[in-house]
């Protein structure tokens, strides 16, 4: 039995429970997060930390690298799809947010190969939903390889806004100005928080580091 998990609950029950008891009760009747935000199963990136986020504030989606599988009907990436499309019919959410982040264990695999097909894993299977953003980097192929992965990162989070617009209801909804999607990119490292320029792939600096946050823009 994981005793730090019943430890870590006995807190929380002790603790924030009975000091937000009103509020969580409250949350039993129903949910209604403004904010759905699509981020790594990556243990060192935890949304409701990052963002002091509190139980009720973000419909969170998690999957391997972030990934936002483009719109299919034969329910291959279904998990995923199936949350986008709760959160954007059902609980109606006024903004989605792509989370990426450095140093991303799934983006390495897609990287060393993962994402060229093994059909009898589950990792290579899901990764290929990213393989245009290794098309994309034929100009980075002599960048150093932290380089690479960084420049692999920025390309799969452009991606992933753009498989979001392949999804009928969700692109009507942007469309008419009733939902914003967004990408953004957390260093693990420095602690930053950036914006992707879909475009240009550019890291515009939004929050953290304060005088010392720099704008990255693409490596050449």
């Amino acid at each position: 039995m994981p005793n730090q998990l019943i430890a870590g609950y006995e807190r929380f029950r002790s603790g924030y429970f009975r000091q937000n008891e009103a509020h969580l009760r409250a949350l039993a009747g129903g949910q209604s997060p403004t904010v759905a935000l699509i981020s790594c199963c990556d243990s060192r990136v935890s949304p409701a930390i990052l963002f002091d986020a509190a139980p009720g504030d973000l419909f969170i989606i998690r999957n391997v690298a972030n990934l936002v599988p483009p719109y299919e009907s034969e329910g291959r990436y279904h998990g995923t799809s199936a949350a986008l499309e709760f959160a954007v019919k059902a609980l109606e959410v006024a903004d989605i947010v792509v989370l990426g982040h450095a140093r991303c264990g799934g983006i390495r695999a897609l990287l060393e190969g993962a994402g060229g097909g093994d059909r009898q894993s589950f990792l290579g299977r899901w990764m290929e939903i990213a393989a245009p953003a290794l098309t994309r980097l034929a100009a980075t192929d002599e960048a150093a390889p932290e380089a690479r992965q960084r420049a692999c990162e920025r390309e799969a989070l452009a991606l992933s806004l753009e498989n979001l617009l392949t999804f009928p209801w969700l692109k009507a909804r942007v469309e008419a100005g009733r939902l914003a999607i967004h990408g953004w990119y957390y260093d693990v490292v420095e602690g930053t928080l950036h914006r992707l320029d879909p475009r240009t792939r550019a890291l515009e600096a939004i929050a953290g580091g304060g005088a010392e946050a720099k704008n990255l823009k693409p490596e050449a």
